[in-house]
């Protein structure tokens, strides 16, 4: 049998090298072709609503590229956020994340705005983002914009601590087709096709479908933990350059995902919290269309519309929304120093949000009082891009102004300055107001967060002497307004020589009116009910303050032509008047990503990224004393082979220094679950 072994190698190899002798000289990959200048210079849009060279943009931003999340391994959109710096991702379960930026993190996390293609993936439920349903089909991504600290002044309510902007390419980009297709422990087994066609001399389309089908992990407390999930998405997008002027996006997206859980309960009978198996229907789509009109390389304006519809279930809750979404922004010149934008935005939101009841047949733990809402939000921006010095200084003042019917009127405003001493140096600054607006659940939800079981009465045993159980509560305020932060940013982003840069940027933070559930007057009238039970109520209040200051760092090292290094440090210090509130989270104090990309060989590309997270501190109605998350140390390896031009293979292998770690507990529901280490092959072919 190991001669029998040993000649299949041999074969292997003698076909290899064949097909390596067939194989077209092609160009090394972009990232690595790219010089740090080039790097520096790569065009965003997220900062100041309109094209800049990364290098002039006044914010602490990063971009992701399509390349650095081929080269990553990264299978969906939060792993590969894990490539930029000042983030905070941690894998709950199989099909959960905890996102945010510079702290607050948790499976509900509220203080970061995510668009893609311009679309808002902002839930009014609980002011967040359901990751799981976000997707895009990662090979036809162009880029992610990463954002750190305050982007309100333009993008509106809950840019706090940052935005994620991604974004997809033209459909001019993408013609011809794509397959895809691979499987491993883990991803169990996934594919893609897409095809894009001319349909006229100056429009094109694609059209895509995607699945993927991910294994469950195992429980921190040894079993499985249920939490498998498919899913399946499609969609289209058609570009249209109408003239020399007018340019034309009609896009869309359509996905269904069966989520599974296992998922735990409070409740009020014995044993006071029960386990359940739980499979979750998801469905949901979306429409955009964009119109560009240029007057000229000073002045455009846009127009847009979505629609988004979703229906998301969990185990305690299902929430259903559809959002309609108009947006104008006008950008002009005047008196050749000022640059200035504006625009002005209606959204209409219609949800319902509904409480499951348990298999055991339990009352819901989670409801909403209305059930449904409708909700308007109207806004205006203005910012102002001065030129004080010629190719020296810049001073960008602007804020937003809204009107929620949650909070009323809220205004962002923000003021940034740039100097360039030199070509090769930018040093920045800035100071920002924003605001996270209440959510459904923060105004009007109630929440079953634990049972504490009943007590011994000293000095008699239990049974028969025992207290009532108390069902602790949380519960909405009507009357909760937004929470506030004031920013003060300072950055420095320098290129040493065409083969290293260095960005660095430091933050600090004073937060107040954040929420806050406060221990209110216990309620004894569930003494007289067929089960006895004593509330305690768990007011959401704006009594938490806090501040938050740290220290964040990009380099790009290009050794040689063909071997890049990026390394990213991140420092984050979290100081909260009151840590002991639930659903209360203190991110990681460090984080460290090393990535070396190689090319040795046209058709050879090796990976390797280490990364470090240190321990963490979370608060829930799972552990509401706080449990406390060791830090870790992952590894992840690729390595890809191109034997013909438009073929490539790659195998990955995923979190290889243990068996499985730990990185975060869910805030409800979701038992500690550990993420496994993975391995997984894939097969893309263009044509």
């Amino acid at each position: 049998m190991n001669i029998d072994k040993l000649k299949i190698k041999q074969c292997v190899l003698v076909a290899i090298v064949s097909l390596s002798s067939l194989a077209s000289a092609e160009e090394q990959n972009e990232a690595i072709n790219l010089s740090v200048e080039d790097l520096l210079n790569v065009e965003v849009t997220s900062v100041a609503k309109k094209a800049q060279a990364l290098n002039d943009a006044p914010a602490a931003i990063f971009v992701i590229s399509n390349e650095d999340i081929k080269r990553s391994g990264a299978t969906s959109i939060p792993d590969a956020l894990r490539l930029a710096p000042g983030l905070d991702i941690a894998k709950i379960s199989a099909n959960q994340w905890a996102v945010s930026s510079r702290g607050f993190n948790g499976r509900f996390a509220n203080k970061l705005l995510v668009l893609i293609d311009g679309r808002n993936a902002y839930s009014r439920s609980f002011s967040g983002v359901y990751w799981e349903n976000q997707d895009v089909m990662l090979e036809d991504l162009d880029r992610i914009e990463v954002i750190r600290g305050p982007g309100a002044a333009l993008w509106g309510a809950n840019a706090v601590n940052g935005v994620i902007n991604i974004i997809t390419k033209n459909s001019s980009q993408t013609q011809g087709g794509l397959v895809t297709g691979g499987g491993g422990n883990q991803e169990r087994g996934f594919g893609s096709a897409r095809y894009g066609v001319k349909l006229g001399e100056d429009t094109t389309a694609r059209a895509y479908v995607k699945g993927f089908d991910r294994s469950q992990n195992t429980l921190r407390s040894g079993g499985k933990a249920g939490d498998n999930w498919d899913k399946v998405q499609g969609g289209f997008r058609l570009d249209s350059q109408l003239n020399t002027q007018d340019a034309l996006t009609v896009q869309g997206d359509v996905y269904q995902a069966t989520i599974k859980q296992f998922a735990y309960f409070p409740q009020i009978s014995a044993p006071y919290l029960s386990t359940n198996n739980i499979s979750n229907n998801d469905i949901g789509g979306n429409l955009l269309g964009r119109f560009q009109h240029t007057f000229s390389p000073t002045s455009d304006y846009s127009l847009q519309f979505f629609y988004d519809a979703y229906k998301h279930q969990e185990g305690m809750f299902t929430d259903s929304r559809n959002s309609l979404d108009l947006q104008f922004q006008h950008r002009f010149g005047l008196l050749d120093w000022h640059e200035i934008i504006w625009g002005a935005a209606y959204n209409f939101g219609h949800d319902q949000i509904v409480g499951n009841p348990l298999q055991n047949g339990s009352a819901a733990i989670l409801n909403t009082n209305p059930a449904r809402i409708n909700d308007q939000l109207v806004s205006g921006f203005l910012q102002d891009e001065m030129t004080l010095i010629d190719n020296k200084l810049w001073l960008t003042i602007g804020s937003r102004f809204e009107h929620n019917d949650y909070s009323g009127f809220e205004g962002q405003p923000s003021a940034k300055i740039m100097w360039a001493p030199h070509n090769q140096h930018r040093l920045w600054a800035g100071v920002s107001r924003a605001v996270r607006t209440p959510s459904r659940i923060d105004r009007y939800g109630s929440v079953l967060t634990r049972v504490i079981p009943p007590q011994a009465v000293s000095p008699f045993p239990c049974p028969p002497a025992c207290t009532p159980p108390i069902a602790v509560v949380a519960r909405g305020n009507t009357n909760f307004k937004s929470e506030e932060v004031i920013s003060y940013e300072a950055g420095y982003r320098t290129t040493f020589s065409k083969s290293i840069s260095l960005d660095v940027t430091g933050f600090y933070n004073n937060y107040r009116d954040l929420r806050l559930a406060n221990q209110a007057e216990r309620d004894f009238s569930g003494l007289a009910s067929a089960q006895p039970v004593i509330t305690q109520p768990l007011d959401f209040t704006n009594r938490l303050g806090g501040k938050t200051y740290g220290i964040e760092i990009a380099t790009i090292w290009q050794m040689l032509d063909w071997w890049r290094w990026d390394v990213n440090y991140s420092w984050l210090h979290t100081q909260l008047d009151n840590t002991g509130s639930p659903q209360t989270n203190i991110s990681p104090q460090q984080r460290v990503s090393l990535r070396g990309a190689l090319s040795p060989w046209h058709n050879i590309d090796l990976d390797f990224w280490f990364r470090y997270v240190d321990k963490n501190l979370t608060f829930g109605s799972y552990s509401a004393d706080g449990a406390s998350i060791n830090g870790y140390v992952t590894l992840d390896l690729r390595a890809a082979w191109r034997p013909i031009k438009d073929i490539e293979l790659s195998v990955v292998g995923q979190n290889l220094f243990q068996q499985s770690h730990l990185e975060y507990i869910s805030e409800n529901q979701t038992l500690p679950t550990l993420i496994e280490r993975g391995l997984y092959g894939k097969v893309s072919w263009n044509f």
